[in-house]
């Protein structure tokens, strides 16, 4: 199962970062600013003169005429674009193109509970539950992490799921790799550590974990295999 860009890709190379949602790259002869939708550090991806891809916006209120969805790591193409974790985990699940879940009656998107809104509501074969999607573009040596900054964010939804599994719900966190060249996933203890405890307390009370990577080029991702998860 794979989501396309709807607008025209264009390639540039990689010039600095201005900001969270900002970055400049050489375009043709000239130099762009253009908008990044991601707020992750991607220090490993964002190196002057790497090849990126940009998909082309149209607004009368936009600054910028591009927005940055993808980095070539001389290797592989890594997508950045923080909407396509959740819509391709979106399109595998109400496709069942994922082998391990079973089809499900009810698949909702930014359902609240508590004091969270999480990505997923689902029904299927009597159970019902909440799904949280992370998007995770750092792998090293061949094994996926998150976060690459810390994130508050992050460990209140670990936490709120775990409320919701002891008030009888079930509750998941799959982490989506952006990249094809991943072989397992586990949280990265250096980078936050809190994280990783919200994690591990979340885990320890019900809530269950899986990774997926993905197949990336510049205008589609496609949902690939379910790779190990280490704690």
């Amino acid at each position: 199962m794979w989501v396309s860009y709807p607008s025209r890709i264009v390639f540039a190379r990689w010039q600095q970062r201005l900001n969270r949602f900002a970055g400049q790259v050489w375009l043709d002869d000239h130099v762009e600013r253009i908008h990044i939708q991601n707020t992750g550090r991607l220090r490993e991806l964002l190196v002057p003169g790497a090849q990126v891809a940009l998909m082309a916006r149209t607004g009368a209120h936009r600054r910028t005429r591009y927005s940055l969805v993808a980095v070539h790591t001389g290797k592989v193409w890594v997508n950045v674009d923080s909407h396509m974790p959740n819509q391709v985990t979106a399109e595998a699940l109400a496709a069942a193109a994922m082998p391990e879940w079973p089809p499900l009656q009810v698949l909702r998107q930014e359902v609240r509970f508590a004091q969270s809104r999480f990505d997923f509501y689902y029904e299927a074969d009597g159970f019902r539950g909440f799904i949280e999607v992370k998007g995770v573009t750092l792998v090293e040596d061949g094994v996926a992490m998150f976060p690459d900054a810390p994130t508050a964010r992050g460990s209140k939804h670990m936490e709120e799921l775990a409320k919701a599994v002891r008030s009888g719900y079930a509750g998941w966190v799959i982490f989506v790799i952006q990249r094809s060249d991943a072989h397992a996933f586990r949280p990265n203890q250096a980078q936050d550590p809190v994280f990783a405890e919200a994690l591990y307390r979340a885990v320890a009370q019900g809530v269950q974990v899986c990774a997926f990577n993905c197949l990336v080029n510049p205008d589609r991702v496609t949902w690939n295999a379910f790779v190990p998860v280490y704690f």
